[in-house]
């Protein structure tokens, strides 16, 4: 998997990097595995706008992902890497002994024909699902669950992956991708490896026209508002601004949002950068 430079035949192209879909070995997905997915492009149940800059963008259809991996001891073989329009990671398609099809998120080096499995006494192997009391320290992780048998919640997108420092008590330490040091229960699952499509944040897109496939309207900045739109807006020209902030007045860069009260604060060991 890389990525690659389009040739500047059209102004659109100019800029345009794309990843290769080189690792991609069926595009049509498991039919079982489908459902219908209704966008709302950015509406309420009333038909008022709710949520800005959301609408249009090509269709697409939802592919159910095993996020929770509990079929423990079964084996499973890759059958298919697929790509997934709903996120940014390659999905895998695993056939089990007993004959159900399950999609998973796919790590890096992920191959059709590795036989996968998940539980207590699993080797830990590349897409392997185990429990954190049984992997090794410093091995390199990814759609961890935060609760034992919720699923998987953080270091799911792309290139996402999450690094096992220490075990004490009924805890285990983790490094997260944004910094963030927490303690995480020995009895949530995890699985070996790094996510795959690490070059997805190298994209650009080259045209506007681009994003609104993927469903963006375009986005107009506080500062260009009037003083009734946003409290960024206004003044004479372009003397206008002030202090960065959201729609609603709450400041951004360095603002703190996060409650000192809330529960998790204990786990949390270090915070993200």
């Amino acid at each position: 998997m890389a990525v690659k430079k389009i040739n500047p035949l059209t102004p659109g192209q100019r800029f345009k990097v794309v990843t290769t879909f080189d690792d991609i070995t069926s595009s049509k997905p498991e039919k079982s595995l489908v459902k219908v997915k209704k966008r709302s492009g950015g509406r309420n149940n009333d038909g008022r706008m709710t949520m800005r800059y959301v609408g249009g963008g090509h269709k697409k259809k939802y592919r159910v992902v095993d996020f929770k991996r509990d079929k423990f001891g079964i084996p499973a073989t890759v059958k298919s890497i697929e790509y997934d329009p709903n996120r940014t990671a390659r999905i895998a398609l695993l056939h089990y002994v007993d004959g159900e099809k399950r999609y998973i998120i796919a790590p890096d080096d992920l191959n059709i024909g590795d036989k996968l499995t998940s539980g207590k006494g699993v080797p830990p192997n590349i897409g392997n699902s185990l429990f954190l009391s049984d992997i090794p320290l410093g091995t390199t992780i990814h759609n961890v669950e935060l609760y034992p048998g919720k699923g998987a919640s953080f270091a799911r997108s792309a290139g996402a992956s999450v690094q096992i420092v220490a075990r004490e008590g009924k805890y285990a330490t983790l490094k997260l991708p944004s910094g963030e040091s927490r303690l995480v229960l020995l009895t949530c699952l995890a699985t070996i490896g790094t996510v795959s499509n690490s070059e997805h944040g190298l994209q650009k897109s080259g045209k506007a026209g681009r994003s609104r496939w993927f469903g963006r309207r375009p986005r107009t900045r506080g500062v260009a508002m009037n003083p009734v739109d946003h409290p960024m807006g206004g003044g004479e020209g372009k003397a206008s601004g002030g202090h960065p902030r959201s729609r609603n007045g709450v400041p951004a860069k360095g603002y703190k949002t996060r409650s000192k009260k809330k529960l998790s604060n204990k786990y949390i060991i270090k915070r993200r950068k």
